[in-house]
């Protein structure tokens, strides 16, 4: 990660904006030598989203199957897919 002071985004806001989307990492601003805030461009933050959300999807699925809601084996998420698309 990048560390950049305050005064750098007052200062040096394209080179900023410009270093963010180059490396799709995020930059820490400080504020008297002390983390203050996260600066990212917009695609790494979807990017980040997208993955947040994806894990929550598969963390909310796990929950479930371990409270002993029904699953599916291979072969039966095989055959009823098959079924649906080979029906249109």
């Amino acid at each position: 990660m990048n560390l950049k002071p305050s005064t750098a985004l007052r200062n040096e806001y394209q080179q900023i904006a410009a270093l963010a989307k180059a490396s799709g990492e995020p930059i820490i601003i400080t504020n008297r030598g002390e983390a203050d805030l996260v600066v990212q461009s917009v695609e790494a933050y979807e990017e980040r989203e997208k993955m947040l959300d994806h894990r929550a999807s598969i963390l909310e699925a796990e929950f479930s199957r371990l409270a002993g809601a029904p699953t599916l084996s291979v072969d039966e998420v095989r055959s009823r897919l098959s079924e649906k698309y080979a029906h249109g």
